[in-house]
């Protein structure tokens, strides 16, 4: 079932990035970042019997080679997969030209690209050899992967002006900004993981309302209070971003003034936490 949940995901992030690319990217000449920016790019600089579909496979191939080296067997085959079916989407299914008007394309492109992309991430595989590039280089120097991302593209849209246009280059910046954060709410979602710390005057009201009454797992530091050093029991809860509106007004109702912090998760393994769907 999950194999088929897998690939179903990464079919669905391919349709999705090709209708981004054909319909709105391609026709108005912009690009995005990594290994499918730069083969957006090439497909616009040399003659045409240099398809996009080639460099997308050819470019791909030493990190689907290295993802099997680094990551494993199984992330390889089902990037492989994505890549592969991407090529052949963009081949034999001819989506409609959508819109001429450069924010729009920019945008839109951006979005169902990012979709694409987010939906092969969460299916176990991606269809850009860049991530896999980034955790290699960023385990052998002092940089994350976030900023080995960035540098690359940096230069991409460099090259970009050069070669397309400033203006060009500019909306594909916007593109590939539409495009990440597309790829970040797919990923993580609408629900999203929060943790959740309360400190407040009734501790074992609001412990009990967290397991007993909402059903959740609930962690207890010790604690002091900076301002006159007075013990205090700390409670730690990990939630969804749509369960934050209910725990906050249960809190309230058993302490008003309670100290309520919530910060984003980017992912957690075990323990009392829904799982959320696709995973």
């Amino acid at each position: 079932m999950k194999f088929t949940r897998q690939y179903i995901s990464i079919a669905l992030g391919v349709v999705s990035a090709a209708f981004g690319m054909e319909s709105f990217l391609l026709p108005n000449s912009f690009i995005d970042g990594g290994i499918t920016g730069i083969s957006l790019l090439l497909d616009k600089i040399t003659p045409p019997f240099w398809s996009l579909q080639f460099f997308l496979v050819i470019l791909n191939i030493p990190f689907i080679i290295l993802a099997l080296r680094q990551i494993g067997k199984g992330f390889a085959l089902r990037t492989l997969f994505a890549i592969l079916a991407l090529a052949l989407v963009l081949t034999f299914i001819d989506f409609p030209l959508v819109t001429k008007d450069k924010l729009l394309a920019s945008v839109f492109g951006g979005f169902f690209l990012g979709a694409g992309i987010g939906l092969a991430i969460r299916g176990g595989g991606v269809l850009d050899g860049t991530e896999v590039f980034a955790v290699y280089v960023s385990r052998n120097i002092s940089l994350s992967v976030s900023d080995v991302i960035m540098l690359i593209n940096v230069v991409i849209f460099l090259v970009a002006a050069m070669i397309l246009s400033v203006e060009s280059a500019l909306y594909s910046i916007l593109t590939y900004l539409i495009a990440s954060k597309t790829i970040d709410f797919i990923i993580n979602g609408i629900e999203e993981y929060t943790e959740v710390t309360i400190i407040t005057a009734s501790p074992v009201e609001v412990r009990n309302m967290i397991t007993e009454k909402l059903g959740w797992g609930v962690t207890i530091y010790s604690g002091k209070s900076g301002y006159n050093l007075k013990e205090l029991e700390i409670l730690s809860t990990i939630i969804t971003r749509l369960e934050i509106a209910k725990l906050k007004s249960e809190v309230s109702s058993i302490d008003v003034e309670a100290f309520i912090i919530t910060q984003s998760i980017k992912d957690i393994r075990g323990g009392m936490v829904k799982k959320r769907p696709l995973h």
